[in-house]
């Protein structure tokens, strides 16, 4: 049997306005660039530029879908556009929010490439026609850091498929070994291993720690990569000190050559373009966007005349009401995008300095001592914003500060107590490691459960596998393999 019931359900439902606001917050400074350039691309009705004369007010241009003749189905013009006197002045000028004039344009470079640099000395090279054509195929498969990572089997079904040739893998093995002869040295290699022994065999001087280090990595590479030295020794029947002259050769050696010529431009460069300006004055704490971060925008004074030469037509035909809609369509996403922008200004500004308050101590020193625990909902509750709001704000932002350029993720973090109940920032422990294993004796590096003595002498209770813990995300490896001679 069918019922009917009538419900009454609260629903929060968010305005296109809105949910343009929370895609353009998480926006890092060069995203928001290409956002902005995208829009201007895509609405006739935006314009930017600074030239008084030329702006128009999106605050003027008000919504009037009901703004409608009930007699002739018109749009009011005059409503709509609002007295040409009244109209002020609405761009989002820079100078409000950054003292930077950091120039916009992006310098690139124009060096060859690391792919290059190897197909050039490849001409230099006595090799048949085929032979150059495979070698060329190859250095097309070697990887940013000098690797050719892939199976010579894999290359082969690929040149059939790809180059309509038929090569046996023996025969592409001799033509890898031409351009693993091409600098810098160690390029072409398959393995770390082979890495380094081609950069050994390139050696002019055959010297006896040449040699040890040529066996060292031949024959006991495994041992090498764990640093279990007494095992070297044994099993090549030196002592310390042969030992040690062969690990400082090696030490000095490449594992990533493609990385020796210049800066490697195979792979994308992201460079790192802060949102907000720190500044210390006066010892007070002083922050500005950074002026990508604040485009001057206005409504196109085009746009705006075309609204007037309609209102102007008194006799309009259906093709001029379908105009008129689409052209109050792109003034109404133009104002909506005006204020997305101004929108996310103000939440960036007002979330970075609550930010700034909050761990004022650290911004006035530098010290990462001084950083207190911070989690999202600290923010959250000095700005009144939603937590999700303060995760889009600190999400692949920067700060440029007198001591560098921070990710505003660093501020966040967990808090533990010590023994006299002082609470401290998971951070400030971190450091301490740090400092603790940057002083350690590298023939006799630190242990887990000797790092976390120390901790505990130093009034923080944390246990061993929590010390292992912090010292991974710290990408320090396990004593054993900190070890040095």
């Amino acid at each position: 049997m069918l019922k009917q019931n009538l419900q009454q359900k609260l629903l929060q439902k968010l305005s296109p306005q809105q949910i343009q606001m929370i895609k353009l917050l998480e926006l890092p400074t060069l995203q928001l660039e290409q956002r902005i350039k995208k829009e201007l691309e895509e609405n006739p009705a935006l314009d930017e530029g600074s030239d008084n004369d030329d702006e128009y007010s999106a605050e003027e241009i008000q919504d009037n879908d009901d703004a409608q003749n009930d007699d002739d189905d018109e749009f009011s013009f005059e409503e709509y556009i609002g007295d040409d006197d009244e109209i002020p002045s609405y761009k989002l000028n820079t100078n409000n929010y950054s003292k930077d004039d950091e120039q916009r344009d992006i310098p690139f470079s124009s060096a060859k490439s690391f792919h290059e640099h190897l197909s050039d000395q490849l001409m230099l090279k006595d090799v048949t026609e085929k032979e150059k054509l495979l070698a060329v195929f190859i250095i097309g498969n070697i990887d940013e850091d000098g690797y050719l990572r892939r199976e010579l089997e894999a290359i082969v079904d690929d040149i059939a498929f790809s180059q309509n040739m038929e090569v046996e893998e023996e025969e592409l093995r001799r033509v890898l070994e031409v351009v693993q002869d091409l600098d810098p040295a160690g390029v072409g290699a398959q393995n770390l291993q082979e890495c380094l022994m081609l950069q050994l065999e390139r050696k002019e001087n055959l010297t006896e720690e040449v040699e040890l280090a040529k066996r060292i990595i031949g024959g006991c590479f495994d041992e090498f990569t764990k640093k279990h030295y007494t095992k070297i020794m044994s099993k090549c029947s030196i002592d310390e000190v042969q030992l040690k002259g062969a690990i400082d050769l090696i030490l000095k050696l490449n594992p990533k050559p493609g990385s020796s010529f210049g800066e490697p431009q195979t792979r994308s460069l992201q460079a790192i373009i802060p949102d907000f300006i720190l500044d210390i004055v006066d010892g007070k704490i002083e922050i500005s966007l950074n002026s990508r971060n604040a485009p001057e925008l206005k409504i196109s004074r085009s746009f705006h005349q075309m609204m007037e030469d309609y209102a102007r037509n008194k006799n309009a035909n259906k093709s001029d009401k379908e105009a008129l809609t689409f052209i109050k369509q792109k003034l109404d996403s133009a104002k909506w995008f005006i204020d997305a922008i101004v929108q996310r200004q103000n939440t960036l500004l007002f979330s970075m300095n609550a930010i700034a308050e909050f761990q004022k101590n650290f911004f006035l020193s530098g010290d990462e001592t001084d950083l207190k625990p911070m989690i999202l909902k600290d923010i959250a509750e000095i700005t009144n914003l939603d937590i999700s709001t303060i995760s889009r704000v600190a999400n692949s932002k920067y700060v440029a500060t007198p001591y560098g350029n921070y990710s505003l993720k660093y501020f966040f973090s967990e808090g533990m107590q010590t023994e006299s109940g002082e609470e401290v920032s998971t951070r400030e422990i971190k450091q301490i490691l740090k400092d603790c294993i940057a002083e350690e004796s590298k023939s006799k590096p630190l242990t887990d459960d000797k790092l976390a003595e120390i901790l505990k002498t130093k009034g923080y209770q944390i246990a061993r596998r929590t010390v292992a813990k912090y010292r991974e995300q710290l990408d320090i490896p396990v004593a054993r393999l900190r070890k040095e001679l």
